[in-house]
């Protein structure tokens, strides 16, 4: 099956896991003449977008929802059935753990983006513009940036369990306000520009921990996009409004 990169319970979702796309796949690898049954064993979390009658109506395979990990398969055909413990969804620390580098990385080329942007927008003053002042305040930009990413990408899913709203994106802002409120005592800045940066840092923060309800199913998907809708709203505005205020400050 080809997810386009998607995991399995969002693909199915959005409709690239689906009964009709493994009826594709079935008829396009000649399926029926490799083997004499007629069973397919689907990944539990694919349940959500797999309609098991309309799949035996378009290729003539019956499908079954067996364990959720792969690992587990071996024991699965050995009982024939999926217990509760294969079909249990867990999101460990050890598995929140394993997503924090993939989601760092993600963040170097936004972040070179970011320090270009921040180089021509810093350098704007009452002088036209000023390559001192550039330099200067887009390394204060990029420090809090990266105390974001840290927020967002690597506190929130370590300590996911024990930070008390069931919002990832607010989950996110009150790290990323606890890394701005710490950023601002240790490099104090210009009013103006510490609430600027502030916004900023509690925005990026939340929108790197909204990326987390994609890992796991303890939120469900209309959940998920109903979150989506709401941590948006905040993050645009205090993106915004955070742009806003560093490109006033100069002039303050």
């Amino acid at each position: 099956m080809d997810t386009r990169g998607i995991n399995v319970w969002c693909a199915g979702g959005k409709g690239t896991f689906s009964a009709e796309e493994i009826a594709y796949q079935v008829q396009k690898a000649e399926l029926g003449k490799i083997v004499s049954h007629r069973q397919l064993i689907l990944p539990q979390l694919s349940a959500n977008g797999v309609a098991l009658h309309k799949l035996k109506h378009l290729c003539g395979f019956r499908g079954q929802f067996g364990p959720i990990r792969a690992a587990d398969l071996p024991e699965y055909l050995r009982t024939g059935t999926a217990s509760d413990t294969l079909r249990s969804v867990s999101f460990s620390l050890r598995e929140r753990a394993a997503l924090i580098p993939l989601e760092v990385c993600l963040q170097i080329k936004p972040l070179l983006f970011f320090i270009l942007f921040s180089l021509f927008l810093s350098g704007i003053s009452t002088e036209v513009y000023s390559l001192h002042q550039a330099l200067q305040r887009t390394t204060t930009a990029t420090m809090s940036t990266l105390m974001a990413i840290f927020t967002g990408a690597i506190v929130t899913p370590l300590f996911l369990p024990w930070i008390p709203p069931r919002q990832f994106w607010v989950k996110g802002l009150m790290t990323g306000a606890a890394g701005a409120a710490l950023w601002s005592t240790l490099v104090p800045s210009p009013p103006v520009d510490t609430a600027a940066l502030a916004l900023w840092s509690m925005g990026c923060s939340s929108y790197l921990a909204m990326n987390f309800t994609g890992s796991t199913v303890f939120t469900s998907l209309s959940g998920v996009e109903k979150e989506m809708r709401k941590g948006l709203i905040f993050q645009v505005g205090a993106a915004t409004l955070a742009m806003v205020l560093w490109l006033a400050s100069p002039f303050v």
